[in-house]
């Protein structure tokens, strides 16, 4: 039997992605800038990207259009931090001055974007248990 996968420590950044109108030709553009290979995801109805680098395979980041589940999410890279516990995360966010501008939803775990005093977005990612 294999041993569970330990979710990544909170406050840790676990993931990058970007989410346009036209992910596909997004999807072009960093593969002839950065050389990055891309997979199709299977989203509702539709193909996001899994972006990797070449000859490794290793994940680097997504690439998604905005529709079905990812309407509404600012066309920027959006970087992933880990919380323990989203629920007092977004709460903590409010408190500070920051508002949710998407979700909470599920996500292989729970996630929400945030739009922090100052004008910048991030994703809090509260991995599944």
């Amino acid at each position: 039997m294999a041993a569970k996968k330990k979710a990544p420590e909170a406050g840790s950044v676990t993931w990058f992605d970007l989410t346009v109108k036209d992910a596909r030709k997004a999807r072009d553009f960093y593969r002839k800038v950065a050389g990055w290979k891309a997979a199709g995801h299977p989203m509702e109805g539709y193909e996001d990207y899994v972006m990797t680098l070449p000859g490794t395979g290793k994940v680097v980041a997504g690439i998604c259009h905005a529709r079905g589940p990812n309407r509404g999410i600012p066309a920027q890279w959006m970087l992933y931090i880990t919380v323990k516990d989203l629920g007092r995360a977004l709460a903590a966010a409010r408190r500070a001055g920051g508002r949710v501008v998407h979700g909470p939803r599920a996500m292989g775990g729970r996630m929400a974007v945030v739009r922090d005093p100052a004008g910048a977005v991030c994703a809090l990612f509260e991995h599944a248990k």
